[in-house]
């Protein structure tokens, strides 16, 4: 007997399974249909665009290349363009208030001390100390004494006539001590650091029994700040107008940087303080050998006058107080974002470890220009053994420069870049040593491995240390006494706003 309820339940299985395969096979052909059509679509939307191409291919690339030039001027501005000055100027005019100088029978001696810009800076006190006790200076002597055992005179550096004239209003300068006062008593004075303008009128006192009045040290006499406006001024028509190099200085530093423009139209000059006197003081070894370390310690040792002798050159370092090296240096620059092909200019002595060290620093930036490599042994002979003359030279082309970028805080550091705010807020970068100490032992432990997040980070520390108008900084929190005065920012680094002004209003960045 046949099942026909199995049989019917067969049929319609079969059925069901038949239905399915085309329905699926339907849908195929429906999809294959609509992609063919959107290919057509696109195809014919994108010919459209390469026919309107081919007809106006010129306006498409000088739109491109329009763009490209934009963004290499916006790289080109921040790397060289100098930044707002808001209107500030130089303005050194006494006021109204001014007392011109009397002239008196006292007369004050002084013997500098220091390296080239710390008798600068200590000479231009000593011209607004001479103005207070209302007293004729002497020229002043300089210092042969130093680690640089200079033996030139106030004239070999300076343009003494020109000091002479320049001041004469302010205060009486004369080139020596009358015959018949040089073998008179003498007050030696060793005047207290940072002293304010009372403290001087109270030093008056001292004519009461003396004719002359010999200082023994001048750097760093005056306080940095709460001086009178026209004391402060006097010093910067002192330090900026009157302290003007010696004719052979000033003719040779102009050819110079003549011969700088002339290579490569633009330049940093970059003051590296890698001498071995600077690491000696400082107690900074981090990269050198371990003779290289014990040279130093040694040299420090037999300093008499440099009072700490034990030095933790890795809290030093930890700290932002050493020198960067040659290739830290390397590193910034080209992390700042400064091509290879950019000229430079190495402000600087002998450096320490000589090429092999200078290589770090040499393979990053091969343009490296040293004044020997400018001058002709004939023009530099009479520099010979005049390290002040010499440094001299390197004042007026790092003054001169497009951008100026000290490895280290020191003297010439310091005055250099408040010349150059004075002079109409030039470009100046001050590495934040401390910051980037970090930033470079994160680069060599591997936590920074992508040279853009590195360059990155530089930036955004140093994109308000370039010099910009700001307040002088004043001490540090927490420090009382005369020790606060240490940590102030000096006068002479940033001379604003007693000798940069403006009628306007204008808004400081904060560093």
């Amino acid at each position: 007997m046949v099942n026909y309820r199995g049989s019917s339940l067969m049929r319609t299985s079969s059925t069901a399974k038949f239905l399915s395969r085309k329905q699926s096979t339907t849908t195929i052909a429906i999809y294959i249909i609509f992609l063919f059509a959107f290919s057509i679509f696109v195809f014919l939307f994108n010919a459209g665009n390469i026919v309107e191409d081919q007809q106006n291919p010129i306006i498409s690339h000088e739109s491109h290349s329009q763009s490209q030039s934009q963004l290499l001027q916006v790289a080109d501005e921040e790397l060289w363009g100098a930044p707002s000055s808001h209107g500030l100027r130089p303005c050194v005019k006494p006021t109204s208030r001014y007392k011109a100088a009397q002239g008196s029978g006292h007369y004050l001696t002084v013997k500098s001390n220091g390296g080239l810009n710390q008798m600068r800076t200590g000479i231009s006190d000593m011209v607004a100390v001479a103005h207070i006790m209302n007293a004729t200076l002497v020229i002043p002597q300089l210092d042969k004494r130093s680690f640089w055992q200079d033996s030139s005179t106030f004239s070999d550096i300076f343009d003494e006539l020109h000091f002479i004239k320049t001041l004469q209003g302010d205060v009486r300068i004369i080139r020596e001590l009358p015959k018949e006062l040089e073998l008179v008593p003498r007050a030696r004075k060793h005047f207290t650091s940072w002293s304010s303008m009372g403290y001087y009128k109270e030093m008056m006192h001292l004519w009461e029994d003396h004719q002359v009045i010999h200082v023994v040290k001048s750097d760093s006499r005056l306080a940095n700040n709460d001086l009178p406006l026209d004391i402060q001024r006097l010093r910067c028509r002192a330090l900026y107008h009157a302290l003007r190099f010696s004719p052979p200085i000033q003719s040779l530093g102009k050819k110079l940087v003549d011969r700088l423009r002339m290579r490569g139209g633009r330049y940093i000059a970059l003051h590296l303080r890698y001498e071995k006197d600077m690491l000696a003081f400082t107690g900074c070894t981090y990269g050198l050998t371990d003779a290289e370390a014990e040279e130093l310690r040694i040299m420090r040792d037999n300093t008499k006058h440099w009072k700490i002798k034990e030095i933790n050159s890795t809290e030093q370092r930890l700290g932002g107080f050493c020198p960067l090296t040659p290739k830290e240096v390397g590193i910034f620059l080209q992390a700042v974002g400064y091509p290879p092909s950019t000229l430079i200019y190495v402000a600087a002595g002998e450096i320490y470890g000589g090429d092999a060290r200078l290589s770090e620093l040499m393979s990053r930036f091969p343009n490296l220009v040293f004044k020997e490599q400018l001058a002709t042994e004939k023009e530099l002979k009479a520099f010979a053994k005049h390290a002040s003359q010499s440094a001299a030279l390197d004042y007026i082309i790092s003054i001169e420069s497009d951008v100026f970028v000290p490895s280290y805080s020191g003297n010439m550091a310091r005055a250099v870049e408040g010349h150059r705010r004075f002079l109409g807020h030039r470009k100046t970068i001050t590495p934040d040593r401390k910051g980037l100490v970090r930033l470079f032992d994160e680069l060599e432990g591997g936590q920074h491995r992508e040279a853009s997040s590195f360059s990155y980070l530089v930036r955004q520390t140093h994109k308000n240390r370039q010099g910009a108008p700001r307040k002088r900084k004043g001490p540090s929190p927490g420090i009382k006494g005369k020790a606060r005065f240490r940590t102030e920012e000096s006068f002479y680094e940033n001379p604003f706003p007693e000798c940069i002004c403006s009628s306007k209003v204008v808004k400081m960045v904060k560093n």
